[in-house]
Parts: structure tokens; C-alpha cells; sequence
């Protein structure tokens, strides 16, 4: 198993639960509230450690007791979070996330020092890079600290796997080009790209955008519906572990995690694929994020 950097957003979620998530205009009473340590980059480094990774992260949190926690949490399964910078005057990311009884839910996402995450700190830390084999990436920091990060991970020969949550249309292709793997939900490949992605067909065509610009491999999850791997020879389906879904807080974050664990074992995109597909289907059957994450003995049972 290699080393694991993740390069990304810090935020301690607000999980609400509620019977339906609220209409523009509609207002709902909520069951419960709960907190529980989150953010994109946060959870998925999280998931790698658990399920026995060696993994860094990089990124930035505020001198409170939200920063605190976030990083009690990562050290609890040995994430190495020296390259986490601590601010003294901004406050750390905070999601407000509505949980429906379906599992389903609606994000809110207050940056807060997550936004301070700057190309002068990822050169900083410019070790964690050259200790790694795969740098992981996610869009809840600054764009231009990806782009330093990517450009970084390809000069120094590093796998470079990219989330690209929240998606936005129109990203860099001198980011694309610096890519290994970009991994949207359909949703996320439809902003990318600006293309349908209601059918397969449609889903692989732009996919086929992202590969024309200059990434290499595309893996699309598709929820209930597995995931869709996409080359510039061929697609390939993946179904879903069919389970009764009742937070879908993280499923994302694990499939990521999920896959560059497998990856950096030296697996083949496929069978990564195949282990993430198991990691999130256990996710969903709990409540919230990084408490929902599975161990690697637990993913084998499956």
C-alpha cells in the first residue's frame, strides 16, 4: 500500500434531519441536529486512514474548537495533519447539511478557512508531495491551489486524483491536463461539461470532453446506479451494491477514498473501482460522515 496525500477542505457538518428537505420558500421542522467532523478533503483523508492507508493531509482550519476537533478526528486514525495551517482570525468550514428520511440530502457549505488554502502554503509543503504516490484533490479550496497542486503532482510523476465537488463549468485545462483521474457524479460531469448526461451514451460522450482536454481516465458514480468508468478505448458499467440507503452524507468522499486505497496498492482502475463501490455502499446505511466510515475488515465482508 503507498502513501496518500489529500489536498482539500476542512468543515464540521451540521447534519439536520428532516422529513423533507425544504422547498425555495417552504419552511420544516427538523428531528435532530448533530455535529459531526466533515468536509470533502477532511472526510476522504479520514476514509483512506481508516481503511489502512498511510495518508497527509494539507489544509487550513481556524484556531476554534470546530479546528480542534476536526483535527482530534484525523489523528484519531493517524492522519498526518502537519500540513493542516491554523488561523487565529478566520473561522473553520461549516456545513449545513438537511437529511432526509430517504437518505438523500441538500448541502450548504461556509468556507471559512478553507478559503485561505494558498499557493505559497501547498509549496510549503511541498514534501508531502514528493513523499507520496497519489495527491487527491477536491474543489472546496481555491481553484488556483488545485491548479498549483496538480501542476506539481505531474511534474514530480505523481498520480493525481481530482473530486470535482463542488463542480464549475469551465474549469482550467491547464488543470485537466494535469489530471490521472477526475471522478464527478453525473450531475457534477453534466456542470463540467455542460453536456446531457441523463444516459449512459450521454454520460460516456462527455466524459469523452474531459479526455479531449487532456485527463486521462473519467469515473462517474452514478449512486444507486453504480459507476461508469470511461477511456479513451472504452467504457465500462460497474453496478451498485443494492442496500437500504439512510444517509448519503460521505458516499462520495468514501467511494474516493475507496479508490485511491485500491489504486495505490497497484490495482487496476477496475478493480478500484469494485472495492470504492462496497466502501460506499456501507456508508449509506449510516448517519453521518466521517462517523460513517468503514474499516478495511468490514469493506472484505461485504
Amino acid at each position: 500500500m503507498g502513501k496518500l496525500l489529500v489536498v482539500g477542505s476542512l468543515n464540521m457538518d451540521m447534519a439536520i434531519s428532516v422529513s423533507q428537505i425544504p422547498q425555495k420558500g417552504e419552511t420544516v421542522l427538523a428531528k435532530e441536529i448533530n455535529y459531526i467532523p466533515g468536509g470533502k478533503g477532511a472526510n476522504q483523508a479520514y476514509a483512506m486512514a481508516k481503511l489502512g492507508a498511510e495518508v497527509a493531509m494539507i489544509g487550513c482550519v481556524g484556531a476554534d474548537r470546530n479546528g480542534s476537533k476536526l483535527l482530534q478526528s484525523l489523528q484519531s486514525v493517524c492522519v498526518n495533519t502537519k500540513g493542516i495551517q491554523i488561523f487565529k482570525n478566520q473561522p473553520t468550514g461549516i456545513a449545513a447539511i438537511a437529511v432526509e428520511e430517504t437518505g438523500e440530502n441538500s448541502i450548504i457549505v461556509i468556507s471559512g478557512a478553507n478559503a485561505m488554502l494558498t499557493k505559497q502554503w501547498i509549496k510549503q509543503q511541498e514534501k508531502y508531495i514528493d513523499e507520496c504516490d497519489i495527491v487527491i484533490a477536491q474543489l472546496e479550496t481555491p481553484i488556483e491551489s488545485i491548479c498549483a497542486v496538480a501542476e506539481l503532482a505531474k511534474q514530480k510523476g505523481k498520480m493525481m486524483l481530482l473530486d470535482p465537488a463542488p463542480a464549475v463549468k469551465d474549469l482550467p485545462e491547464t488543470l485537466l491536463q494535469n489530471i490521472s483521474i477526475i471522478k464527478p457524479n453525473e450531475t457534477e460531469l453534466q456542470i463540467l461539461t455542460q453536456k446531457p448526461t441523463t444516459t449512459e451514451q450521454e454520460i460516456v460522450e462527455a466524459a469523452n470532453v474531459l479526455l479531449k482536454k487532456g485527463v486521462e481516465k473519467v469515473v462517474v458514480t452514478l449512486g444507486e446506479k453504480g459507476a461508469i468508468l470511461v477511456t479513451e478505448k472504452e467504457h465500462t458499467v460497474f453496478a451498485s451494491k443494492k442496500v437500504k440507503a439512510v444517509d448519503t452524507t460521505a458516499a462520495g468522499d468514501a467511494f474516493t477514498a475507496g479508490l485511491a486505497l485500491k489504486l495505490s496498492e497497484g490495482c487496476s482502475c477496475e478493480q478500484a473501482i469494485e472495492f470504492a463501490t462496497k466502501v460506499s455502499s456501507i456508508v449509506v446505511t449510516r448517519k453521518g460522515a466521517q462517523t460513517s466510515i468503514p474499516s478495511y475488515e468490514e469493506v472484505m465482508r461485504v
